[in-house]
């Protein structure tokens, strides 16, 4: 099938030819008929499968056809909220990209950056807005905004806005939506509260559900590297420079976590910085512009990042501390291997992850390769399958997760970035009541 196919108009399949786009994904073929038709629609695909494009180019088409009233010459016409920053102005470049030879006005607001000039687009009218929930809020309740005019909701990565806790903030935008609309909710995974979300949100949907053969994308490598917590760091700068890679996104739990690394790596001379919750939206800008055109090696992030950057050919992903929830081993590693290229995911383990592993590794429905870095050889003993413990060597290979030693506190705190409550403490993500 090709995207002339599925009837879109001349002027979008002008710009996705511009793209070098010749076929549709699964879910773009899948998803765009029925929202041209008007239909609501609930989508799971995992990450990296081309779910923007599916919801984007039908909703370009949709707001054409019909265009601006002149009642509605302040309102929004279409509402695409996502859970990050950095996933806003990727969809936000999505929507003008596609949307290059159509007369329709787009904007994208969040937090970080200054109120006052996001007002003044809002006041002038937009066709299709942009936004994390936390700063529309804001100008909800400045009334910068008039969304009693929106044609078109979408939800994008619906289940990470739950994970982060924007749940609450999402129904009371809802509440100042107007009840005709059509309702699009995309989401790499559907958990009971997003499947009970869209039994309140979506009138007889139109359910896709792209079920891929391998939760990860088939060319990723993936290795664990077995190493004690205090060695990571040098371990990192080891396969950096031993390697030779030039583009690494590497993955941290917590933002002091992350800030700690990237002093590591510049004291070692990598050229590295770090993107989090806790940094300005211009320093955040900055740095994944840098990495982006080669002047930073190593990237540094949060979980902030596993969903919102699409980084062309980026070949490696290290995951420096594996993430409390597996589904989110999936969505960084998803960064590599993007639209058909090869990538690494390197996971540096140590003890205390091992029931992360497990989990991760119950997910993917397989063992990942185990391979100890010589120099770098763990001291704490590794469990095989049938209970018993060996000492491991450099030169061993083991497909076991190793034993948590007796005694061992983790110094890791919760995993906090971009909720409502971001920028305050790790200590907790659960609201005060």
């Amino acid at each position: 099938m090709s995207f002339h196919q599925l009837g879109l108009s001349a002027k979008l399949l002008r710009a996705v030819d511009a793209q070098g786009y010749k076929h549709p994904t699964p879910v773009q073929s899948e998803a765009i008929p029925p929202i041209l038709l008007g239909d609501d629609v609930m989508a799971r695909a995992q990450t990296g499968t081309g779910k923007t494009a599916g919801f984007v180019l039908p909703l370009l088409q949709r707001l054409n056809e019909s265009p601006r009233k002149a009642h509605q010459k302040r309102q929004v016409r279409a509402l695409i909220l996502t859970p990050t920053r950095e996933l806003a102005a990727q969809v936000h470049q999505s929507v003008r990209t596609y949307g290059r030879y159509l007369p329709l006005s787009t904007a994208v607001v969040f937090g970080g950056v200054g109120f006052r000039p996001q007002a003044q687009a809002l006041r002038r009218g937009i066709d299709v807005l942009v936004s994390t929930p936390g700063r529309l809020l804001d100008h909800v309740q400045q009334r910068t905004v008039d969304l009693s005019g929106v044609e078109v909701l979408v939800l994008d990565e619906a289940d990470r806005m739950l994970d982060m806790g924007f749940l609450p903030d999402i129904k009371r935008i809802l509440a100042t939506l107007p009840s005709a609309r059509q309702n699009l909710l995309f989401s790499a995974t559907l958990p009971r509260e997003i499947r009970e979300l869209a039994d309140r949100l979506l009138n007889k949907p139109s359910c896709i559900d792209i079920e891929a053969e391998r939760p990860t994308a088939d060319g990723v490598s993936q290795i664990v590297h077995p190493v004690d917590r205090q060695k990571k760091s040098k371990l990192l700068s080891f396969l950096i420079g031993s390697q030779n890679w030039d583009k690494a996104l590497v993955f941290t739990r917590t933002k002091r976590g992350a800030d700690r690394l990237t002093r590591h790596l510049q004291q070692d001379g990598i050229r590295a910085d770090a993107i989090h919750g806790d940094k300005t939206q211009g320093a955040r800008t900055h740095a994944l512009a840098d990495f982006k055109r080669g002047r930073i090696r190593v990237l540094v992030a949060t979980d902030i990042a596993a969903r919102g950057l699409d980084i062309e050919d980026l070949p490696q992903v290290v995951n420096y501390e594996l993430p409390h929830v597996a589904e989110d081993y999936v969505h960084r590693v998803g960064r590599t291997a993007r639209a058909g290229r090869k990538g690494d995911a390197v996971s540096l383990v140590c003890a205390d992850e091992s029931k992360q592993l497990a989990a991760i590794e119950k997910l993917l429905g397989e063992r990942i390769e185990k391979t100890i870095v010589e120099g770098f050889a763990p001291s704490v003993s590794v469990a095989n399958s049938e209970g018993g413990h060996r000492r491991p060597r450099p030169s061993t290979r083991s497909d076991q997760p190793w034993q948590r030693p007796r005694g061992y506190r983790s110094t890791n705190g919760r995993r906090r970035d971009e909720g409502p409550r971001a920028g305050r403490s790790n200590r907790s993500s659960r609201p005060r009541r």
